[in-house]
């Protein structure tokens, strides 16, 4: 992990008011990080049941592309 002491020095010199839009910030950041993750989780958990149906000889003719 990065050093994060300066940021935290430089998020405490800041008016309250900043550093409430500071926290939104960061739980964005988070709620949006987690969506992801959420997101890559059902992609990686789906791909099977998906390469079981998208693998057959049928299809091979779009493979060649």
């Amino acid at each position: 992990m990065a050093n994060i002491k300066p940021l935290i020095e430089k998020i405490q010199a800041l008016p309250v008011e900043r550093i409430a839009e500071i926290e939104d910030s960061v739980e964005f950041i988070t709620s949006r990080e987690q969506a992801r993750s959420l997101s890559r989780a059902a992609s990686a958990s789906s791909a099977p049941a998906f390469a079981a149906i998208w693998n057959n000889p049928d299809d091979d003719t779009y493979n060649t592309v």
